[in-house]
């Protein structure tokens, strides 16, 4: 990560990027003897290099175009350059940043990836690598400040994540992977800031969503040590008592998340909101809103399932105790407690220190639509929250509501995974399989087959001469040399 992001080229970040997909992949698998595990660190592998393969061909459209992949020779050479070539190295730029980033339609590997060991699921596919994607945005934002239409796109797309994630975790019963859909709810907020051109606002909600969703995903460590690796949240309930350090931690991260004033994300997400606002993007703007009401709620329903309530545990689990992490493992997490709590209120610094090297792309709104749509901003998160701990206090949803065809399609990933499945998968299996059997098998196999059996069957002819019996070597002996006399005889009368 350090490679990628310090390298002042795109070759260097080309090796970083790829370097933090391997240890993706490595990570993912890391429990090998499971089969989830290592079909999820594949599909994980996969998906990141079909998008890698766009991002190489920007990278060679911008050697080929200006004969250098430094940044700084290549963003003092962009303004001249054709504005059709200038689209597309945006184009392909934005692939690879969808694929690491988990973007539509390149998205259904992160939820999958959470079959890793949760401290990778913190550091890698929350706070750093599937951040990249946004980095590359931010970090080439020369080139995507004279393209403004592929800017609208790729906020068009953050802000179709958002509320596409955020949908999907509203009915997940799996701890780590509602997480996760809100990891990729996150960063289609971060594309819509890069997108706008606000791309100091999109790393500020980079930085502050490290610091909660890194938290959150520990205290699901926390909890799942707790539950012998019990996922479903369903299952839980009232762990409050047990885990209650975790619990507070994570309920700080899910307020921060939920944008809720003071904490972190209320700075960050509402400045993305505002931004939006500003620039007359209402349609965007609107979709954020509702994306943030749900964060909210589903945030929160996490919370109500995993710690309060009926303790269900206890018939799912009779024999299972929760206890809390060792200390030293919350002592691990209390920096990220306070960062999640304090880290937004460093906005102005924050702002000052990067505008040397960003655009200070600063929201013109007056103040009295400023407080507006702060007003409107905490009153959707706080609805969100409010409805969930009603509605999860009193026991949830009916079952009846799990039989709908919403409750499904949302359940079922709007049944993506389905269609690749049948899509893309069987029948590359199945062509494979065609394969194996008429190419592998009848060509390569049976060639190789047909030389072992000829130099066998050469051999067992001619180990007649190595029998032992001096009377046929003798005679083998006699016809050697009749046939040097006669090579000898041919080659004196050739002279």
């Amino acid at each position: 990560m350090l490679i990628l992001v310090m390298s002042d080229n795109f070759a260097g970040l080309f090796i970083g990027w790829e370097g933090v997909g391997l240890c993706s992949w490595l990570l993912i698998g890391f429990w090998y003897h499971k089969e989830s595990a290592s079909w999820a660190a594949n599909e994980a592998f996969i998906m990141n290099r079909i998008a890698d393969l766009g991002m190489l061909v920007g990278i060679f459209i911008i050697y080929w175009t200006f004969g250098t992949l430094q940044y700084n020779e290549v963003f003092a050479k962009i303004d001249g350059a054709n504005s059709y070539v200038v689209t597309l190295i945006a184009i392909f730029l934005f692939i690879g940043a969808m694929g690491k980033s988990a973007q539509f339609p390149l998205h259904t590997w992160l939820a999958d990836a959470m079959e890793g060991p949760t401290p990778v699921s913190a550091l890698i596919h929350a706070a750093t690598m599937v951040t990249a994607g946004v980095y590359l945005v931010i970090r080439a934002n020369e080139i995507y400040s004279l393209v403004p239409d592929v800017g609208y796109f790729i906020a068009c797309l953050g802000a179709f994540v958002a509320m596409f994630a955020a949908t999907m975790a509203l009915v997940n019963r799996d701890l780590k992977r509602i997480i996760a859909y809100s990891t990729l709810s996150q960063l289609g907020y971060m594309f819509v800031a890069a997108g706008l051109g606000a791309y100091w606002v999109a790393l500020f909600h980079l930085m502050t969503h490290a610091f909660f969703k890194s938290l959150l995903f520990l205290g699901a460590g926390n909890v799942m040590h707790a539950m012998h690796d019990e996922l479903d949240i369903k299952k839980m309930g009232g762990l409050y008592k047990p885990l209650k350090t975790t619990a507070i931690l994570m309920t700080l991260a899910s307020i921060a998340l939920a944008g809720i004033y003071p904490f972190a994300g209320f700075f960050s997400k509402d400045k993305i909101l505002e931004v939006a606002f500003a620039d007359t993007h209402f349609g965007l703007w609107f979709v954020l809103l509702i994306t943030a009401g749900l964060t909210a709620f589903y945030s929160f329903r996490l919370v109500m399932l995993v710690f309060f309530g009926e303790e269900k545990y206890k018939e799912e689990h009779p024999n299972l105790h929760p206890h809390e992490a060792y200390k030293y493992m919350l002592y691990a997490m209390m920096p990220l407690a306070f960062l999640a709590v304090t880290s937004g209120w460093a906005e102005h610094g924050f702002l000052e220190f990067i505008k040397s090297v960003l655009p200070g792309h600063e929201p013109h709104v007056s103040s009295i639509t400023f407080a507006m749509l702060v007003a409107i901003a905490l009153i959707t998160a706080g609805s969100g929250i409010g409805f969930a701990v009603y509605k999860y206090s009193k026991g949830g949803f009916s079952k009846h509501w799990e039989n709908t065809f919403i409750y499904k399609l949302l359940f079922n990933q709007y049944y993506i995974p389905k269609i690749y499945d049948e899509l893309f998968s069987k029948p590359y299996a199945e062509i494979s399989h065609i394969a194996w059997k008429q190419f592998d098998v009848k060509i390569v196999d049976a060639t190789v087959d047909m030389i072992a059996k000829t130099i066998y069957a050469t051999g067992d002819k001619s180990r007649v001469i190595q029998s032992g019996n001096l009377s046929k070597m003798l005679r083998w002996m006699l016809i050697g040399v009749i046939l040097l006399l006669i090579v000898a005889s041919a080659f004196s009368l050739a002279r």
